[in-house]
């Protein structure tokens, strides 16, 4: 049980995660944390602390694995990326659950009320679809996003639209279209002000995420 105590506060620890620490880093240690717990947690129930011991250590192997699943691939995509979208206003970052996302503004994205891909769009999308044929065990999720003119019953259609069009182009550039999520959230999820012009024209937006799924993990045999 003593041990069990110790396993939780290392836990607690590793899930806050160091104020420095990089997405990539926080996740593995997120992840080794709640799988020591996990293990240990599963060896005290067959009554041997030895089994707690050495769940833990396995537990947490195997969390440290799924807590962090930003490969070198994801990571090279990302600088590809920036790259290519360098000078744009297009925002490309890794989220804290290690995926890549990239933020398009209406100014490079869609006309207001159009959800036809803009021709300065299409070098962006163009580069993109390169970098998902060449990681090809990604997935996409597209989310569009509109301001808050207008009614729900003009956002929400729109707002899929946008995303719709943005994976039939990458579609049409030989991403299979198995790997994509589409969403449309209206206006409901603004970043800005909407009361302003420019509160509006950032709330346009399509936003991308690209994920690798997670390991597959098996504990060894006893």
């Amino acid at each position: 049980m003593k041990k069990l105590t110790l396993i939780a506060v290392a836990v607690a620890i590793a899930v806050s995660g160091c104020a420095d620490m990089s997405p990539t880093q926080r996740g593995t240690a997120q992840g080794a944390g709640l799988g020591a717990l996990g293990g240990a947690v599963i060896g005290a129930m067959a009554g041997d602390r030895k089994d707690a011991a050495t769940g833990a250590v396995i537990g947490a192997a195997a969390g440290a694995i799924a807590g962090n699943v930003w490969s070198k691939r994801m990571e090279s995509q990302k600088r590809a990326m920036e790259e290519a979208t360098q000078g744009t206003g297009v925002q490309v970052t890794q989220t804290a659950d290690n995926r890549l996302k990239l933020e398009i503004p209406s100014d490079i994205s869609f006309d207001t009320n159009r959800a036809d891909i803009k021709p300065n769009f299409r070098p962006v999308l163009d580069r993109f679809a390169t970098s998902l044929n060449e990681n090809p065990v990604t997935n996409v999720t597209i989310i569009g996003h509109t301001d808050s003119t207008g009614s729900d019953a003009i956002n929400d259609p729109l707002s899929r639209n946008r995303a719709a069009n943005a994976r039939d182009y990458l579609s049409a550039r030989g991403v299979s279209s198995a790997r994509f999520t589409v969403e449309g959230r209206g206006s409901r999820q603004p970043v800005a002000d909407n009361a302003t012009v420019a509160g509006r024209a950032q709330n346009r937006r399509v936003e991308i995420f690209v994920a690798e799924p997670a390991p597959q993990t098996q504990a060894p045999a006893r």
